[in-house]
């Protein structure tokens, strides 16, 4: 039983260069917010690390723990404002940590007991605005604090809906001179490919609901080139690093906002065919096939 649990631990340790793995452990932290922005979502150029809520009527703890820390918006204990507003931080154990933040601040009218203890699906705050935010909402993050990664909560909780397949809505090839190249008769040599891509909601044209993919990979010829794995960030020598057949700066992936660096190709003369897979949170799929000529 013991070298089951240790098997398992180390499993979820190493979840940011495995894919497909889903650790039902956690429930989501509200059962009527609305999922604006996801984990990885592109923003301006900036990974979003966590989950961001809109409205809602109370914001719960996915796992039952102990409360680590809690602060409100107006919290002296810093002459520094939080960009986080009122927070609370949750130690599940194993390093695992779940933060909330930027919820209404108990003290102007959303007043929650203060707590120590917490179990799954406990309320521990009311949505609302504080910190950086302009929103009526919440923001949710899950932290593995022995191995510094922020973990994409999409990988030990179940989406509450179903997605629509993923939209492709544009790829586009960058030379090594920083030339956005529309032409499909291109030069050898190598290119950046850049992806923009989202996954809708499942309820056709819902306002400002455009979420991050869980994956996007790169084939050149039926080859994998790369994949871009949305499962993780980790902090690496001051820098913050995700996963892309090994890991890669976020900034170098995020650069082309609203667009993903997805690869980087070699190109030999000839014809290439580039085909471009995005895969969503929920499983599902859309590809995009673009044949070129090398000269």
């Amino acid at each position: 039983m013991k070298k089951s649990i240790f098997i398992a631990g180390f499993v979820f340790l190493l979840i940011f260069t495995l894919t497909n793995i889903k650790l039902d452990a956690i429930n989501w932290p509200s059962e009527d917010a609305v999922l604006i922005r996801n984990f990885g979502s592109n923003d301006r150029g900036k990974p979003v690390l966590g989950m961001i809520f809109s409205g809602g009527s109370s914001v719960q703890a996915a796992e039952r723990g102990e409360v680590v820390y809690s602060r409100s918006k107006n919290d002296t204990g810093s002459r520094l404002p939080s960009p986080l507003g009122a927070w609370t931080a949750i130690d599940h154990g194993d390093g695992l940590i779940s933060i909330y933040s930027r919820y209404a601040d108990p003290t102007e009218g959303g007043e929650v007991t203060p707590l120590t203890f917490v179990e799954k699906n406990q309320q521990i705050a009311y949505p609302g605005i504080s910190g950086w935010s302009s929103r009526d909402g919440f923001n949710f993050m899950i932290i593995d604090r022995r191995e510094r990664r922020w973990v994409n909560p999409a990988m030990i909780i179940t989406p509450v809906q179903r997605l629509r397949n993923p939209q492709i809505h544009s790829i586009e090839l960058k030379n090594a001179q920083g030339q956005t190249i529309q032409s499909r008769n291109i030069n050898q040599g190598r290119y950046t490919v850049l992806v923009n891509t989202i996954s809708p909601p499942a309820v056709s044209g819902a306002p400002g609901i455009n979420l991050a993919p869980q994956r996007i990979t790169c084939l050149i010829n039926g080859a994998e080139s790369a994949s871009l794995i949305f499962e993780s960030f980790s902090a690496r020598d001051g820098s913050l690093m995700i996963y892309r057949n090994g890991l890669v700066p976020t900034r170098q992936i995020y650069s082309a906002s609203p667009s993903f660096e997805a690869s980087e190709v070699f190109f030999t003369r000839g014809q290439a065919t580039l085909e471009i897979i995005v895969q969503d949170i929920a499983g599902n799929t859309s590809n995009s096939v673009i044949r070129l000529a090398v000269n």
